[in-house]
């Protein structure tokens, strides 16, 4: 298989691309899904604390049950599941009923299948490039879910560190000292920000969950990509929030979720990372 793909890369950017797809196309259930789950689990513990019985409920999972139309529970078909492919040939409608289907499900499997067919590019076909990929995963399904819930899940981000931990025993972005330190300082720092504006304004400026993702992004790339990761993110932010609030004509206390802009950072990190140290 490394033979062919070297005598044939394109081939391996094509198989990139159509995992991606598919990957993409399970990021989507995990992005509905995990919300919903977590909440039944806070719903039981608070039952069980109270001395009840948790209510009773269908089961739910990430494979059960299948998915289905949240107007009139038409179950998706095999054919109506193709990612991308299935939902420009409904015109984003759902078949039963024609109730309008969110864009936002092409575009998570699109922008996995880009990313996944980056990481084939930039690291060939090696270990590095299934590391890449499922870092490349992760953020974009924390992304999903920071957007529509401003949780950033612990199932996720601390799975996350760890696995950055593990793969840089390796070396594979940064050395092992380094990435200890950064998944240490990565937390430490944002944590310090969240307690001194705490201190001076009185309100929580971020969460919990964003500390964990620095974190983790340290964990990856190392205690000197910090700087960067937070310089890029803190920008990026700033850009998009403002166009947001101004397009929506919400106020300056708006709520804004931080770690897609984190996430963007990290992604930007993985490709650019020595680049922009050069540069820095």
């Amino acid at each position: 298989m490394q033979a062919l793909f070297a005598q044939e890369p394109w081939l391996f950017l094509i198989c990139a691309g159509v995992f991606g797809a598919l990957i993409g196309s399970f990021l989507n259930v995990v992005i509905y899904r995990l919300p919903v789950m977590m909440e039944h689990a806070w719903q039981d513990e608070l039952a069980d604390a109270q001395g009840n019985e948790p209510a009773p409920r269908e089961r739910f999972n990430l494979v059960v049950p299948r998915s289905r139309c949240g107007q009139c529970g038409h179950a998706v078909t095999a054919l109506e599941n193709v990612p991308i492919i299935s939902w420009l040939a409904l015109r984003g409608r759902c078949s039963a009923c024609g109730t309008r289907i969110s864009a936002r499900y092409p575009l998570v499997e699109a922008a996995t299948a880009a990313l996944f067919v980056a990481c084939a590019w930039h690291f060939g076909f090696t270990f590095q490039a299934l590391a890449a990929m499922t870092f490349c995963a992760a953020l974009v399904t924390l992304t999903g879910i920071d957007l529509d819930t401003q949780l950033l899940p612990d199932q996720l981000t601390l799975p996350l560190l760890w696995l950055g931990l593990l793969v840089n025993l390796f070396a594979m972005f940064a050395h092992l000292p380094d990435a200890v330190i950064g998944a240490a300082a990565g937390y430490l720092v944002l944590w310090s920000v969240y307690w001194l504006f705490k201190l001076v304004t009185g309100r929580e400026g971020m969460g919990y969950g964003d500390f964990k993702l620095l974190g983790a992004l340290g964990a990856w790339f190392g205690w000197q990509a910090l700087p960067m990761l937070l310089l890029v993110s803190s920008v990026v932010g700033a850009v998009i929030g403002i166009a947001i609030l101004l397009v929506q004509k919400k106020g300056r206390h708006t709520a804004i979720a931080f770690g897609p802009y984190l996430a963007i950072a990290g992604i930007i990190t993985l490709f650019f990372g020595p680049l922009l140290r050069q540069l820095f």
